[in-house]
């Protein structure tokens, strides 16, 4: 040990006294291998004390009083003189404190690990399972209520939804058609199509007023009837606002305000995100509707969109028609002049 080979030559003078009824005798103090050697002036040793066990009653006061480890009436007094052996006890006693296994610190090490890997567990998967399970147990109607709640949100932006008594039946159709539960045309606000938990698909204006064939709008409606698939809306809402907003819909069955306005100002702020063909195209020949005029609907030049076009699964076959003439006409109309 460094530290021993640099204080091994020295010696101190000190009173010692073994007991409180023994009157304390001048001795000689050394250090020798992790002991404190008590000698008297003839050079016999009187007692041996283990540096490891040593003890000082009165830290920073002088003279320092030391006593061995569980025997406070044995003791050694060094005066304020004997600074360099008292530096050397102290020194001596904290590299053997370091050398030695430290228990204590491993059981608190290991019980903060455990700490740690269950907070990890709390933050990483309690949240991740606590919303799977509530997109699981959302009952539909609860679900419908929460995409008539964003809706409402969404028309303080966008302007009411369009709504013509003569056009309804088609947006019916329309929505029959491509397989959802109600389609809501907007005059603005979204940028093209958006799906909401409760399957009610927004479509903007332009999708059915700048088109000619109602298989583009039809298409949008594929396209986020696929994204769905992807990812439940409400699990893409729950995403989007935190564990908090999981938790109370839990337990409350009901989300705030704040929640809505911060879910429908970051999806109405977002393009809608691209799908994989083989996702979409599945979808299309599933419903028997053309992929084609939705892909050149997306990129009118069709090069970003070339594997719609070339796998259309309808490309060769007989077509249904999506709206008969005059219920398209209507529809494309809904929104008023």
């Amino acid at each position: 040990m460094t530290a021993l080979k640099q204080y091994q030559r020295i010696e101190a003078t000190g009173l010692w006294r073994p007991s409180p009824d023994v009157q304390r005798r001048e001795v000689v103090v050394s250090i020798g291998e992790a002991t404190l050697t008590i000698s008297d002036f003839n050079d016999r040793a009187l007692t041996h004390w283990s540096l490891a066990a040593l003890e000082r009653q009165n830290p920073g006061s002088y003279p320092a009083i030391f006593n061995p480890d569980g025997d406070p009436e044995e003791t050694l007094e060094l005066a304020e003189s004997e600074t360099t052996m008292i530096e050397a006890i102290d020194r001596l006693q904290r590299a053997i404190d370091r050398a030695r296994p430290h228990p204590g610190r491993l059981r608190w090490l290991s019980v903060a690990g455990v700490v740690g890997a269950v907070l990890a567990l709390l933050l990483l998967w309690v949240p991740a399972a606590l919303q799977n399970h509530v997109v699981s147990v959302v009952p539909e109607i609860k679900r419908q209520d929460i995409g008539d709640a964003i809706l409402s949100r969404i028309e303080r932006v966008s302007g009411r939804a369009c709504t013509s008594a003569d056009a309804q039946e088609a947006l019916d159709h329309l929505a029959t058609r491509t397989g959802v539960r109600s389609v809501v045309i907007l005059p603005a606000g979204v940028q093209s199509s958006l799906s909401l938990p409760g399957g009610i698909i927004l479509l903007n204006r332009s999708l059915v007023e700048d088109h000619e064939d109602p298989s583009v709008a039809a298409g949008y409606i594929i396209a986020e009837r696929a994204r769905a698939a992807a990812q439940d809306p409400l699990d893409d809402l729950l995403d989007r606002t935190g564990v908090r907003s999981a938790f109370r819909l839990l337990t409350t069955g009901e989300l705030t305000p704040e929640i809505v306005d911060s879910y429908t100002e970051q999806v109405l702020s977002e393009p809608r995100p691209r799908l994989p063909d083989d996702d979409l195209l599945e979808l299309f020949a599933q419903v028997a509707l053309p992929s084609t005029p939705y892909a050149y609907a997306m990129d009118v030049t069709g090069e970003t969109v070339l594997g719609l076009i070339e796998a259309d699964p309808m490309a060769g076959r007989p077509l249904q028609q999506v709206l008969p003439d005059r219920d398209w006409v209507r529809l494309q109309n809904i929104c008023g002049e």
